[in-house]
Order: structure tokens, then sequence, then C-alpha cells
């Protein structure tokens, strides 16, 4: 079936390159009431009249949201284009069938992923993929396991595969590594962000709504406005966080302490270590350096501390990986210790009550409190317990504030002159 439309009076501005777009990754993160729902609706809709060999498997992270969300905008996008007599919509499945020829837009969770693989359609082939808020997938196995939902041969010489993926950029996570950065994004990849100035629909008080967030939120203007990557909600540290240029040996010289935590990773967590001058009277934490390093062995972490000056530093480390403090004093930094053990909730407390001062040398720490979120459910709600994401700075952070909780000083015996002492004789190191 053949149809005419001004992509201009449907869909409006800014999404031309995306309607019409083929290769197989077609990527949009957005701003809010950027367009990117209701136009991939209007997209796929008018696919599935187009392509007789089309069917659309659209994909949410929790198959139960889908209902209220992209199940509601493929219908209101039948409803906009004035064919409701050519589609049968079963809200019940939900599931809906474009009825001249049979061909299927169907619904479902990534919370049963391996069902997913034995999807069948009775006409054509599973040819079209929308994975809706793609942020919520923790990581991406579940998503190379969609796209294994993608196969079969199309006999049309114009068919085409493609799986579609669209979010709100809520934080640097696994998507900005897969389709946005130059050095390891996917092949055959298209992506783009949009933002709601391109959505002429908006009227000039839905417009100014967004507008005057940059006055009252700059940090929920850079997501919800401009669609870049961030955090707008459920972060742990929000309020006592600055990224702050300062004269580091100035603080090392007027710091009551200094203090140094390692966090330990492994595979595809990076090793995180991360230095700073505390002041204990006016509640300060000024974070001076770090190291962020992936696949590094305990050997290589303990030449870079030797190398940087922390030989005789009171480290205190990740308490999971006693054997690699014990490699670590073994090379020499023999002041290395497991720190003790505490709920993850008592050190970010601890923290809280501190103003955390970032030198912008230490940019993987930065990245992580500005993206380090507490869990949430199903629902979306938000728990009480961190995620473990975006947080090996943060607990190497974490592990340097311990001696400062009274109920561990006596446990950890710090020498905190001899600490002062190691800050000062590094300086800027």
């Amino acid at each position: 079936m053949e149809m005419k439309l001004s992509l201009q009076e449907m869909v409006g501005k800014g999404y031309y390159d995306y309607w019409h777009d083929k290769h197989f990754y077609r990527v949009v993160k957005g701003s809010r009431a950027s367009k990117k729902s209701k136009t991939t609706a209007l997209n796929f809709i008018y696919r599935i009249m187009k392509y007789p060999w089309a069917n659309l498997l659209v994909v949410r992270r929790y198959s139960n949201t889908n209902r209220q969300s992209t199940y509601s905008d493929l219908c209101w996008a039948i409803s906009h284009f004035k064919v409701e007599n050519l589609f049968k919509c079963n809200p019940s499945l939900p599931e809906i069938t474009y009825i001249p020829t049979g061909q299927k837009i169907l619904f479902r969770g990534l919370d049963k992923a391996l069902k997913l693989t034995s999807i069948t359609v009775p006409k054509g082939i599973l040819s079209f993929v929308w994975l809706e808020e793609a942020f919520e997938l923790e990581d991406p196995d579940k998503f190379e396991t969609l796209v294994e939902s993608i196969r079969g041969k199309i006999d049309d010489p114009n068919a085409f595969k493609q799986i579609t993926v669209t979010f709100n950029p809520w934080a640097e996570n696994w998507l900005k590594k897969y389709f946005f950065d130059e050095d390891t994004r996917k092949s055959d990849t298209f992506a783009i962000t949009t933002t709601f100035r391109i959505n002429e629909f908006l009227s000039k008080k839905d417009k100014q709504r967004y507008l005057d967030l940059y006055k009252t939120n700059p940090r929920r203007a850079k997501v919800a406005c401009d669609g870049d990557w961030g955090v707008t909600e459920g972060l742990v540290f929000e309020n006592n966080i600055e990224q702050v240029e300062f004269n580091v040996q100035k603080q090392l010289n007027e710091a009551d302490a200094i203090s140094f935590g390692l966090d330990y990773g492994f595979g595809k967590d990076p090793t995180a270590f991360i230095a700073a001058a505390i002041d204990r009277t006016d509640k300060i934490i000024w974070v001076y350096d770090e190291m962020y390093a992936y696949h590094q062995t305990t050997p290589q972490t303990g030449e870079w501390l030797l190398s940087h000056g922390y030989k005789n530093a009171h480290i205190l480390a990740d308490s999971a990986n006693p054997e690699r403090t014990q490699q670590l004093v073994d090379m020499g930094i023999i002041n290395a210790q497991s720190v003790s053990k505490t709920p993850i909730e008592v050190g970010i407390d601890q923290l809280w009550q501190y103003q955390i001062k970032v030198h912008p040398k230490c940019k993987n720490l930065w990245r992580e409190l500005n993206s380090y979120v507490f869990e949430t459910n199903a629902m979306g709600e938000t728990m009480n317990r961190p995620k473990d994401a975006n947080n090996h700075g943060c607990d190497a952070l974490r592990y340097l504030i311990r001696p400062f909780m009274e109920d561990y000083n006596n446990k950890l015996g710090v020498k905190w002159n001899e600490q002062y002492q190691i800050g000062k004789e590094m300086g800027v190191n």
C-alpha cells in the first residue's frame, strides 16, 4: 500500500534522516518532548503498511510497562494516520495486527530475555525491533540477546532489518560506548541527539517551562533540555560535590590529614585509587589525585603507586581482596592495609557530611560522582540502596574516609601525622 504524506505536516522537523535511515542500528537519544517516541511510532506504522514483509517487535526492560507507553504511542500513530479500520489493536496481550496482510506488532519485556529468540510471526519475518527507554537496561548482555531475535531471509531485494533504540540519556553507560563514542561504537550505526527545540508542536508555555530549568536546575536542564549525558534524579552525591581548580600544595600544607583509598578492579571493572587532603574543621575533602585503570594486574597497580610517590602511604584498600593488598606490601608499599568492612550506606553517610572538592585532573571520579545513583524498582521508584555501577572511584573515596569514623579509628590505628608528611613530600604528583 502506497501512502503520500508530508513529513513536515505529520512529523515536523528534525527527523528526516532518522525516518529514512536503513542502518542496522538506528539510535536516538533525546531530551524530553523531543518527539522521539511519537515519531518512531509514526514511522513504524507507516513501515508496516508500506512493507508487506515487515513485522515489529517492541521491547522494554519490563514487559508490563509497554501497555502505557509504546502500545499507546502506536495506537495514537494509527489514529493520527486515520487508518483505524486497517488495524486490530488488542490491549490485553498487547498486540497489534495489520488486517490486510496479518502482519504483527508484538510487545515483550527483557525481564524474559531468552524467550525473545523463539518469537515467530505468521506473515513475513521479524525484521524490525524497537527498544524503548533503553537506558533501563543495566548492561549490554540482554541487548545482545535481543539482537539475536532479528533473523530470517527476506526475498524482497529492497528489504532490510533494523533495531531502533530510543532513550533519555540520564547518565553515561554502555549505550554511549556502543553507539556514540567514535572509538567504540558499533559499525552500521546511525545515531542522533534531539531536543525539545525541534518540537514545533509545543506551546509557548511548554517551551518556557523547559527554558526556565536553566535557571532553576541547570543539572536537570543539561539532560531534560539538551539531551546530554547526565543524571537528573536519584544521584547519591548531588549537593556536596564541586569540580574546582585548586592549589594542591596549599591544600596539602593546610590539611588536617591526607588519606588514600584503593578499590581493586577485575574484568570490566576498573581499579581506582584516590588521594585526598582532609579539612576536618570545615568538613572539606580535597581530591587531588587518582588512578583509574582497566585490566590492570596488582603488580602494575603497585608499580604505578611506587612511581607516583605513594611508597609510604597508608593506603586503605578494598577488604574483599586481602591477597592483593599483601602483594602491594610485598612490593614495598608496606603501609597498604585492607580497610575494615562497614555497610556502604554508613560510608556514604560519612561522605555526605563533607563538601567534596574534585580537582579537574581527577576526571574519572568526577564522572562517577555525577553518575552514581540509587537503585530503582520495576516501577521506576528510587530505592534506599545505591546501584552497583559507576562506583569504583566512589568506593575508594569511602575507604579513605573510614579513619574519620569513630568506630574504626582504633581498629585502623592510623597515625595522621605520618599521613600528613607523606602528603607534603608528594606535592603535586
